[in-house]
């Protein structure tokens, strides 16, 4: 059975709790479908939420930037920080606007963010990164050099409490609304991958690698993404 997230005051939802599950697989389900978060902490306080990309391990976030940024030298100090990631399904369109909503799937992530220290710490954990998105990838790739790795700033942060919130399903139909005839129903949304776009210059006319077996025309990001942390 997958574990839990024991929830306190800071993570329980409380409004439509019915839609919450502090599960692991509840949430690790929505965190690997996404690549992009939204970290949220407290500098000389002053409120921030940086967008950035990220993956997990574990029980564990990672996300980076420059090594020189504010906001990874912060964070890697050890910021509380809440990570939040956020899908949106589908627009509901109900008869009145109060009973418009949003298919959605969100997290909320909350713990301390840390430095990785040490170059080969920091190149294992930017191959791993690769290879979540790209299964295998780093094995095709020039090994980074060290100069490249002393500008990357890489945080990690173990999820302490976490909690998965999730709309799905049609329009919530009130009796006042009846008598109206304005249209209701449910508008999907999904990122779908385009076509891939092969440089001009280094890969004219050459095939995809292997790593790029899931990015295929028309397949949904979500699900390649979901597909891909599972085979790294």
């Amino acid at each position: 059975m997958s574990e839990s997230f024991t929830p306190t005051v800071r993570s329980k939802a409380r409004r439509k709790p019915d839609r919450a599950a502090y599960d692991e697989a509840s949430v690790y389900a929505i965190l690997d479908a996404a690549v992009l978060c939204h970290v949220g902490y407290v500098l000389d306080g002053e409120p921030f939420v940086t967008p950035t990309t990220f993956w997990r391990q574990g029980r564990k976030l990672y996300w980076h930037g420059s090594a020189a940024g504010r906001m990874i030298r912060a964070q890697g100090a050890g910021l509380p920080v809440c990570v939040t990631v956020t899908h949106m399904d589908g627009l509901v369109l109900a008869r009145s606007g109060l009973a418009h909503s949003m298919n959605y799937r969100s997290v909320m992530a909350f713990g301390t963010a840390r430095m990785v220290e040490g170059l080969e710490a920091r190149r294992a954990a930017m191959s791993a990164f690769i290879d979540r998105l790209y299964p295998n990838r780093s094995a095709e790739l020039r090994p980074a050099l060290d100069n490249e790795i002393k500008l990357i700033g890489l945080v990690e942060m173990t999820i302490e409490e976490a909690s998965a919130k999730v709309r799905a399903g049609g329009v919530n139909r009130l009796a006042s609304d009846e008598a109206w005839s304005a249209w209701s129903g449910v508008v999907p949304i999904t990122t779908v991958l385009g076509a891939r776009q092969a440089d001009a210059v280094q890969s004219a006319g050459a095939a995809p690698s292997p790593s790029l077996g899931l990015y295929l025309e028309g397949a949904r990001l979500d699900a390649v993404l979901t597909a891909a942390a599972s085979a790294a």
